[in-house]
């Protein structure tokens, strides 16, 4: 939720300009979710996330458009990065998504639709994605959402971070960090965070585990983003840790 309401910021602004934009993601997934399937039901995490949020007033002004959005779209399609680019962007911008698994792959083509600005790409997000080059005119933007279910993923994204950014050196990149109870990934979050200038933005949520491997809060790193993108993710950030609070 905290990542997507940032993202839908930053692309926000991103879009007001004249600047055309190649936005790439190297883990797109599906692209849409059902909160009142089987998945969210075993998790409660929209009950105490999404779903009192859509039913109340936004904690923030900067969550406002993002919040009306997911009102219009319904909790059985809320929308994941994918759907708010196609929000967000312009009718000039190019969307790029890798998702490697073949059944989230295919949900993906569908949710995208006959949209002529997106393409789904079937295959590794991290090597697929270092095969491309924006066009005259374009500049790149990178949202990097990996599953980080093992020690593997954050070893693999700091491999291809520094790769990517010297492949692409006016490329703007935004990297979704979980924050876990036992601060795993805080020497990562440290490493990302000093590759360049941006901003770090995150926030914590009331303890629902007592587990020491419980996912527990949300950040956002982006690099090379101008002070504007930042501004938004730190009163989201701000906002939430005070509603969670």
């Amino acid at each position: 939720m905290f990542k997507h309401a940032v993202l839908f910021s930053v692309l926000q602004i991103a879009a007001r300009g004249d600047q055309r934009w190649l936005y790439l993601e190297t883990h797109a997934a599906t692209g849409s979710y059902d909160l009142t399937g089987k998945q969210a039901a075993k998790t409660k995490e929209a009950d105490q996330g999404i779903i009192p949020l859509i039913e109340g007033e936004p904690p923030c002004p900067e969550m406002a458009d993002w919040l009306a959005f997911v009102r219009s779209r319904t909790l059985k399609s809320y929308p994941g990065s994918p759907a708010i680019a196609q929000e967000c962007l312009g009718k000039k911008d190019r969307m790029i998504f890798f998702e490697r698994h073949p059944a989230e792959y295919e949900k993906l083509k569908n949710n995208l639709g006959d949209d002529p600005r997106t393409r789904a790409l079937k295959e590794d997000g991290y090597k697929g994605a270092l095969t491309l080059q924006p066009r005259h005119g374009e500049r790149m933007l990178v949202f990097l959402d990996p599953s980080y279910e093992t020690e593997r993923d954050m070893d693999a994204l700091a491999n291809w971070l520094p790769r990517a950014m010297k492949r692409w050196p006016q490329a703007m990149f935004l990297v979704w960090l979980p924050l876990f109870r036992d601060e795993r990934e805080l020497e990562f979050g440290q490493y990302v965070s000093s590759l360049d200038f941006g901003f770090v933005a995150g926030t914590r949520w009331t303890e629902f585990s007592t587990k020491e491997s419980a996912l527990e809060g949300s950040a956002i790193i982006g690099l090379r983003t101008p002070p504007p993108m930042a501004r938004p993710a730190y009163a989201i950030a701000d906002a939430l840790e005070k509603l969670w609070a």
